[in-house]
């Protein structure tokens, strides 16, 4: 992998086809087509802290969310047994979309180098976008806190 490509407001989103961890197919362009508003977002690891919280924070909205046409798919590079357990054990109620190879990582830019402790290794950057109805991106986020992160997607999607 080379440099991350950096996604800006604006762009188009990158177009994907990808599993869900029930086996089902989810497209970017069928949920486009269909008038749905997308979220995307990424995270490093299923059943870590921060990712727990942040996957409860939209569970808990995801009603409001579900009634402005808003769907939310999360990616990470977790197995499929993997996310079937976080979703099981944290009772999810949205997608989570199998990358275990990184295609979509690398679509949207978020592989990328870190630090931690001193060391610096490459992993999943948290970052979010938001995918409006045209295919163009009203929101791209990286580096995100997985805390209070919901509140400002939704004050985004103005639905505060």
């Amino acid at each position: 992998m080379g440099s991350p490509v950096t996604l800006e407001i604006g762009d188009d989103a990158p177009q994907f086809t990808a599993e869900e961890t029930n086996g089902e197919h989810i497209s970017l362009e069928t949920l486009l087509a269909e008038g749905k508003r997308v979220v995307v977002y990424f995270y490093p690891k299923d059943s870590t802290p921060g990712c727990t919280v942040q996957a409860c924070d939209f569970r808990d909205n995801m009603e409001r969310l579900v009634a402005d046409d808003v769907v939310v798919l999360g990616v990470s590079k977790d197995s499929q047994k993997s996310h079937a357990n976080f979703i099981a054990k944290q009772n999810l109620n949205f997608h989570l979309l199998l990358d275990t190879e990184g295609v979509l990582l690398e679509q949207f830019g978020v592989w990328r180098e870190k630090k931690n402790y001193g060391k610096t290794y490459f992993g999943i950057s948290r970052s979010t976008f938001v995918i409006e109805t045209d295919g163009t991106l009203s929101y791209a986020k990286y580096g995100v806190k997985a805390k209070g992160h919901v509140d400002r997607i939704m004050m985004h999607l103005g639905m505060e």
